[in-house]
C-alpha cells in the first residue's frame, strides 16, 4: 500500500519546470489577457416562444422613477406612519402613568431651564 501511494505523490510532480516564455505560464497569460478577450460587449435578449396560459402582456410598460438620494416613497410612507404609532403609544403610556417617559426610565429631568416665568 505504503508503494502504491508513493509512485502516485511522484507522478503528480512535475518532470520539468515551465519556462517564463511558454504560453502556459500566468506570467505570459495575464500579460496577454486582452488578446483573447473581444472588445466589443455582446447583449442577448431571451423570450419566451409562447406566453403561458392566463399571462397577457402589460398594455404600458411601467414607469419607474429613481430614488433620490435613495428615499424611496414606500419606504418613507411605511416609516412615517411607523413612527406615529410610536409616538401616540408613548402618549398613552404617559397618560396611563402619569409621568414622562424619562421619568419612567430612570432619569432625573428636574425643572428644566428653570427660568423664572
Amino acid at each position: 500500500m505504503a508503494t502504491s501511494s508513493t509512485t502516485l505523490l511522484s507522478s503528480l510532480i512535475p518532470r520539468t519546470t515551465p519556462s517564463l516564455n511558454s504560453p502556459n505560464h500566468p506570467q505570459f497569460l495575464l500579460q496577454n489577457r486582452s488578446l483573447n478577450r473581444p472588445n466589443k460587449r455582446v447583449s442577448f435578449v431571451v423570450q419566451a416562444a409562447k406566453l403561458p396560459a392566463g399571462v397577457e402582456i402589460p398594455k404600458v410598460e411601467p414607469q419607474f422613477k429613481p430614488p433620490f438620494l435613495g428615499f424611496t416613497k414606500t419606504a418613507e410612507v411605511w416609516n412615517s406612519r411607523a413612527c406615529m404609532i410610536g409616538i401616540i403609544g408613548v402618549f398613552i403610556v404617559e397618560f396611563i402613568i402619569n409621568k414622562g417617559i424619562l421619568q419612567v426610565i430612570g432619569v432625573d429631568v428636574g425643572k428644566g431651564l428653570n427660568l423664572p416665568l
